[in-house]
């Protein structure tokens, strides 16, 4: 009876030991992806809207499926998104989504006591990086200024130098 509990032992526990060490990976990658779209959406929380975190939006269904709370958030803040031509006020309540989102991300991940609502709202940026941001805005902002007005030079000058149809009356 022995010898059959062991041989049962040999061929079930590397079994049993595989399927729990690929539930571990999986639930260890499942958090992975979740701090990194929560890194990237409080990284970037400072400068807008940029292409990686659109993306990392783009996927909080996909990656907080079993996270109901986060996806409820993502919704609203979702609805405020949707606004065309947003008001100073509108703009505001899409801040406060945002920031909520986080809020919720960070309690899931379980950084309730240590990520707070003021650390969310107060990102740390330094006041140079600040300045050559607006600097690099008003920069691409004269560059399309002057595209815009050499397009303009463009065609008046070819208008100017198209032959004009001459008819002859009969």
């Amino acid at each position: 009876m022995i010898e059959i509990l062991n041989i049962i032992a040999l061929i079930f526990i590397p079994i049993f030991a595989v399927i729990v060490g690929q539930r571990l990976q999986i639930k260890h990658q499942k958090r992975n992806d979740k701090m990194q779209i929560f890194k990237i959406l409080m990284t970037h929380r400072i400068f807008g809207w940029t292409n990686e975190s659109v993306q990392a939006l783009n996927l909080i269904d996909i990656v907080f499926a079993d996270d109901e709370a986060v996806r409820k958030q993502w919704k609203v803040y979702l609805d405020k998104l949707y606004v065309e031509n947003p008001t100073d006020t509108e703009l505001s309540k899409i801040k406060i989504e945002h920031e909520k989102l986080l809020e919720t991300m960070a309690n899931a991940l379980g950084y309730k006591d240590i990520i707070t609502w003021e650390s969310i709202q107060k990102p740390y940026i330094p006041k140079g990086m600040t300045e050559s941001i607006l600097q690099q805005q008003m920069d691409q902002k004269n560059q399309s200024v002057v595209m815009e007005e050499m397009k303009n030079m463009i065609k008046t000058t070819k208008n100017r130098n198209k032959p004009t149809k001459r008819t002859s009356i009969k």
